[in-house]
């Protein structure tokens, strides 16, 4: 209906191996997100996988909120080589994160997309939550409003498929190239256990799926050894 004219558009599949190189985890057990206890578990949990992938993570929260409760409490944990968002410029903390291929980045939104990390450096990304827009922000809050005014759910129309953006973004800082591999690790439980969740989850590239621990500290355990040289 546009009356500048009519558009081409071309939708070429991934050149990636998802099902070989990624393993997405989401695990049920974990407390809801609303719970106060949800932080310290989620805490143990990345510590946990941490430590089966010998770093090289990155953990990417929705607020700047959980990002410094789980910095703070990874620290309490003893995560070596832990970096912070907002520590020193996004350029010279990636800087950093490369460089030592075994580090563990905390931050929000600004890097969940336009970062890239190639090579084994990043075999870990965490998502702490569903990244659903913000209700209260004036933009978020006037869509849902006209959308309400013509008689749709604002939720389904709108946060649900922008969440799905947000999350197929983070989950894209993971395979860079074709000898990437790692996990995702998406601690919200909301992603098996409400109607939504399956939206969500289909639309990010074609992993492999557990709610295993165990499966995916075998499966970062497995990624140990010479380090993959990065490409050209």
């Amino acid at each position: 209906d546009d009356a500048a004219g009519p558009v081409d558009e071309l939708a070429l599949p991934s050149p990636f191996d998802f099902g070989a190189s990624a393993l997405l985890y989401v695990p049920r057990d974990l407390p809801e997100v609303s719970d106060p206890g949800f932080v310290d578990e989620a805490a143990a949990r990345v510590a946990r996988l941490v430590a089966a992938s010998g770093g090289g993570a990155f953990v990417l929260c929705t607020s700047v909120r959980n990002m410094r409760a789980l910095h703070a409490r990874l620290r309490a944990r003893g995560v070596p080589r832990l970096l912070l968002q907002g520590e020193a410029p996004k350029t010279a903390l990636l800087s950093r994160f490369r460089a030592h291929g075994d580090a563990v980045l905390c931050a929000t939104i600004s890097f969940w997309e336009g970062v890239d990390v190639p090579g084994r450096a990043l075999r870990l990304v965490v998502i702490d939550k569903l990244p659903f827009p913000v209700p209260s922000d004036p933009h978020v809050a006037a869509r849902s409003l006209v959308l309400e005014e013509q008689g749709e759910n604002p939720f389904l129309r709108y946060h649900v498929p922008t969440a799905a953006i947000s999350l197929k973004q983070g989950f894209g800082r993971l395979i860079r190239t074709a000898t990437d591999r790692g996990v995702v690790a998406l601690l919200d439980r909301r992603a098996r256990t409400r109607g939504y969740g399956i939206s969500l989850l289909d639309a990010l590239p074609p992993a492999r799926r557990t709610e295993s621990v165990e499966e995916t500290e075998q499966f970062l355990r497995d990624l140990a050894g010479p380090a993959l040289p990065l490409p050209l």
